[in-house]
């Protein structure tokens, strides 16, 4: 597997979970991580676990939510990549938040949007943000859901706004293919996280956060000629 030294890459929701195995998966690999999130201290328990596994990464709050804030984030990560090549080489959406437990005619429009603002709108204000620091040959990843392809009863707002990340991904994929810019869309199903809704399923059937982890890392390695630009990710075994 082709190696990421001299890379740079921003995982978003890098504190806990699939973030943080993302961010351990491209740092073994060779890159220099940026982990952001809403809340500084599980993301320096992510970097003090990279450092102590002999890799580069530094911690910015933000939240994605939150266009200022996000372009806060993007003014901190050019100020730390300008003694460099001066360029973001992966951007890795994974921020997310769930809600799986109320009938949609029953749900309060600020959980609404708390989820739409999140999982949706805080990847266009990355995107936006980000782009223009990317270069021919770099990547965004998104992190979806196969509740963006199947139905979700109680969780019809988490299936729409990965529903829309989806057509978000592909749509972007086709703006930035002239640029080589790749984007692509991971799409696992039931994983062993505090996010996954649990009840009945047994967890030891479950996706692990590295399996995630595993499919990124895939992605951002492959040839400059290929355009992974979808992985749907399952258990082997239904949990």
């Amino acid at each position: 597997m082709v190696r990421l030294q001299g890379k740079t890459a921003l995982v978003t929701g890098g504190g806990r979970g699939i973030g943080a195995a993302i961010a351990r998966k491209l740092a073994a690999l060779g890159a220099r991580v940026i982990v952001c999130g809403r809340t500084l201290k599980p993301l320096e328990e992510t970097v003090k676990t990279i450092k102590a596994e002999g890799g580069q990464a530094t911690a910015v709050a933000a939240d994605v939510a939150d266009q200022k804030s996000v372009a806060r984030l993007a003014e901190q990560v050019a100020e730390q990549v300008k003694d460099e090549h001066k360029q973001l080489d992966i951007l890795v959406n994974n921020a997310g938040v769930g809600s799986f437990s109320t009938p949609l005619h029953q749900l309060d429009p600020a959980e609404w949007d708390r989820v739409i603002n999140t999982n949706l709108r805080g990847v266009y204000y990355t995107i936006r943000a980000f782009v223009p620091m990317m270069h021919s040959g770099a990547h965004i990843v998104n992190i979806s859901s196969l509740a963006g392809k199947n139905a979700l009863p109680n969780g019809a707002v988490y299936a729409a706004s990965k529903w829309g990340l989806n057509g978000l991904s592909y749509s972007v994929a086709e703006e930035l293919r002239g640029q080589n810019i790749r984007v692509a869309v991971v799409c696992p199903g039931s994983v062993d996280t505090e996010l996954s809704p649990h009840a009945g399923k047994s967890k030891a059937k479950m996706l692990q956060a590295g399996d995630i982890a595993h499919a990124v890392a895939a992605i951002v390695t492959q040839e400059p000629q290929s355009f992974m630009s979808e992985v749907l990710l399952r258990p082997t075994q239904k949990p």
